[in-house]
Protein backbone atom coordinates (compact mmCIF):
# COMPACT_ATOMS: atom_id res chain seq x y z
CA UNK A 1 0.00 0.00 0.00
CA UNK A 2 1.53 3.54 -1.40
CA UNK A 3 0.91 5.70 1.89
CA UNK A 4 -0.39 8.84 1.42
CA UNK A 5 -2.28 10.42 4.32
CA UNK A 6 -2.79 9.94 8.11
CA UNK A 7 -4.31 10.89 11.11
CA UNK A 8 -2.80 10.79 14.55
CA UNK A 9 -5.75 9.42 17.34
CA UNK A 10 -5.02 7.97 21.20
CA UNK A 11 -4.78 4.62 21.96
CA UNK A 12 -8.48 4.75 23.50
CA UNK A 13 -10.21 5.62 20.29
CA UNK A 14 -8.35 2.77 17.83
CA UNK A 15 -10.84 -0.19 18.42
CA UNK A 16 -13.92 2.02 17.58
CA UNK A 17 -12.34 3.22 14.19
CA UNK A 18 -10.77 0.33 12.98
CA UNK A 19 -14.03 -1.40 13.37
CA UNK A 20 -15.71 1.54 11.41
CA UNK A 21 -13.43 1.65 8.92
CA UNK A 22 -13.04 -2.05 8.35
CA UNK A 23 -16.63 -2.27 8.10
CA UNK A 24 -17.09 0.23 5.54
CA UNK A 25 -13.98 -1.64 3.91
CA UNK A 26 -12.09 1.04 3.68
CA UNK A 27 -7.68 0.25 3.48
CA UNK A 28 -5.59 1.58 6.08
CA UNK A 29 -2.83 0.63 8.39
CA UNK A 30 -1.72 1.50 12.03
CA UNK A 31 1.50 2.95 13.07
CA UNK A 32 3.67 3.49 16.00
CA UNK A 33 5.36 6.70 16.30
CA UNK A 34 8.86 7.21 14.56
CA UNK A 35 10.95 9.85 12.73
CA UNK A 36 9.00 9.57 9.98
CA UNK A 37 5.74 10.04 11.65
CA UNK A 38 6.49 12.33 14.89
CA UNK A 39 3.32 11.63 17.47
CA UNK A 40 2.12 12.73 21.15
CA UNK A 41 2.41 10.70 23.73
CA UNK A 42 -0.02 7.92 23.87
CA UNK A 43 -1.26 8.39 19.75
CA UNK A 44 -1.15 6.18 16.91
CA UNK A 45 -1.41 6.90 13.35
CA UNK A 46 -4.23 5.52 11.14
CA UNK A 47 -2.68 5.58 8.06
CA UNK A 48 -4.39 5.48 4.43
CA UNK A 49 -3.36 5.18 0.33
CA UNK A 50 -4.87 7.87 -1.83
CA UNK A 51 -8.50 6.86 -2.53
CA UNK A 52 -11.53 7.88 -4.32
CA UNK A 53 -12.60 11.38 -2.93
CA UNK A 54 -16.27 10.40 -2.26
CA UNK A 55 -14.30 7.60 0.19
CA UNK A 56 -12.22 10.02 1.69
CA UNK A 57 -15.26 12.33 2.17
CA UNK A 58 -16.54 9.24 4.42
CA UNK A 59 -12.82 8.98 6.52
CA UNK A 60 -12.89 13.29 6.82
CA UNK A 61 -16.47 13.32 8.25
CA UNK A 62 -15.31 10.15 10.66
CA UNK A 63 -12.45 11.78 12.22
CA UNK A 64 -13.44 15.50 11.62
CA UNK A 65 -11.62 16.84 9.48
CA UNK A 66 -8.69 16.23 6.87
CA UNK A 67 -6.01 14.23 7.60
CA UNK A 68 -1.92 15.05 7.63
CA UNK A 69 0.22 14.16 4.28
CA UNK A 70 2.30 11.10 4.76
CA UNK A 71 5.62 11.69 3.85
Amino acid sequence: MEKSFYYSVPWSEISYLKEALTSMEIPFVIEQPSDKLPLEEGEVAIVFPDMHVRVYNHVRELFGGHGKRYE
